[in-house]
């Protein structure tokens, strides 16, 4: 759930609403935690790539258990698992980067 919850507000753009769901601006509805499982479902995956796509992502996959983002690779045992991998691999990096930024400016 962590990842997902993740994807949802970092990548897609939905506030949390509640502990069990999250709301859609663009689109004016909610949606339940039961209602969005990237890593089960390969439609709720393509919807991050269209998201990543919007943001200048490139997306790549081998169509079984690897996908990439540009040069930000993500596996499992699924098409779905490795989007929504590679999907958190890039929120990490750049919680990484925004951390190190907040440092320079500290010290």
């Amino acid at each position: 759930m962590f990842k997902t919850d993740s994807i949802a507000r970092r990548i897609l753009g939905w506030k949390l609403n509640r502990w069990d769901r999250w709301y859609d601006y663009e689109m004016g509805t909610f949606i339940h935690e039961s209602d969005f499982q990237p890593e089960h479902n390969l439609d709720h995956a393509m919807v991050i790539v269209e998201r990543l796509k919007k943001f200048g992502f490139s997306f790549s996959s081998d169509g079984v258990s690897e996908a990439s983002f540009n040069d930000i690779r993500g596996t499992g045992d699924t098409l779905s698992q490795a989007i929504t991998n590679a999907a958190y691999t890039i929120i990490e990096k750049n919680s990484v980067v925004e951390s190190t930024r907040l440092w320079n400016q500290l010290c």
